[in-house]
């Protein structure tokens, strides 16, 4: 293979996963304030096929095939385009041959690939303690996770805080950190992951498949949900007044419920993680004191991502499917 060419899984076709396919494609060049990362490994979230920016640029044009997924990654940098800074003595400056784990954007090609372009304030070095595979899987999860419960709910010690999906790839990290903000900390997960959500500090486990959260879960400040239609509508009942619903799955709708809960002084609230690199440099180093971990359900070769995808469609595993690329 040139190199000018590279490996990448790339989507052909806009319906679904069986249009996944590994191939030869153009290497990328960066551009103005780019970097090119030569991807170690990156992180799946397969409700990707199914988001609009997926399919449509920033402008709202048609994004053509062949389509890359995948924004979340570890790797090395490998290139500066034009005007990023290349001495080492800038403050946070990102280096060619630094090793680093960032994100992308979700309207370009992504980092399903041997390489992917990002720009320096989506990057940071990558945490000394993990490896590739373990990096790829922390910077969407692990940042949903942090600007959720610290930004957005601004949770604080002795607040009770109840999440939904406790050891999925967003809420095995938000366990966490809730834990180790000395939050009484409250995870919904199904009978065989309960043992889980209790070593990533849970105080209180619900388990949903013999047991209905509103029955057991009362007078909580903060909801985090990442599992969204009837979990999120029912959410609502549990939070005290003046508490407050977070939702990385989608608005909670208009309804009697969400009503009678602003009625009470409780707010809502949508949103889609950013990157940012300063909370990424602060979670590797609870990465690296190991005060927090990342979960990995499953590794696959890069030419193997639509089996990765397919896995990674399976409901109620733990933490995020990963493809090793280098």
């Amino acid at each position: 293979m040139s190199e000018t060419m590279m490996k990448a899984a790339c989507l052909n076709a806009r319906v679904g996963i069986e249009h996944l396919v590994y191939q030869e494609v153009p290497r990328p060049q960066p551009g103005t304030g780019e970097v090119l990362v030569q991807v170690h490994a990156t992180a799946i979230t397969p409700t990707e096929v199914s988001w609009s920016p997926t399919w449509k640029t920033a402008t709202g044009t048609d994004r053509p095939f062949p389509i890359i997924l995948g924004h979340e990654f570890s790797g090395i940098v490998t290139a500066l385009g034009p005007g990023v800074a290349r001495s080492a003595d800038t403050p946070d400056a990102i280096t060619e041959g630094m090793a680093v784990y960032g994100m992308n954007d979700w309207d370009r090609q992504g980092a399903d690939a041997e390489y992917c372009l990002a720009r320096p304030d989506q990057l940071a070095p990558k945490p000394r303690s993990l490896d590739a595979v373990q990096a790829a899987e922390v910077p969407i999860s692990g940042l949903t996770a942090w600007q959720a419960l610290f930004e957005h709910a601004q949770l604080a010690a002795g607040q009770r805080v109840l999440i939904h999906g406790a050891t999925g790839g967003v809420g095995s990290f938000a366990v966490q950190l809730a834990h180790g903000t000395g939050a009484h900390t409250i995870g919904t997960t199904s009978t065989r992951h309960a043992a889980l959500a209790c070593e990533l500090g849970a105080d209180e486990v619900v388990d949903y498949t013999t047991t209905h959260f509103g029955e057991a879960v009362h007078d909580v400040d903060v909801v985090l949900d990442t599992v969204g239609g009837e979990t999120l509508e029912r959410s609502w009942a549990v939070l005290k007044p003046g508490g407050v619903l977070i939702s990385i799955v989608a608005p909670p709708p208009d309804s009697a419920a969400k009503q009678r809960a602003t009625a009470l002084g409780i707010r809502s609230l949508f949103f889609i993680v950013e990157p940012k690199p300063a909370q990424l440099v602060e979670f590797g180093q609870l990465l690296d004191d190991g005060q927090i971990r990342p979960i990995v359900a499953a590794v696959y070769s890069l030419e193997r991502a639509r089996e990765a995808y397919t896995r990674g469609q399976e409901q109620h595993q733990p933490g995020k499917v990963v493809l090793h690329v280098a």
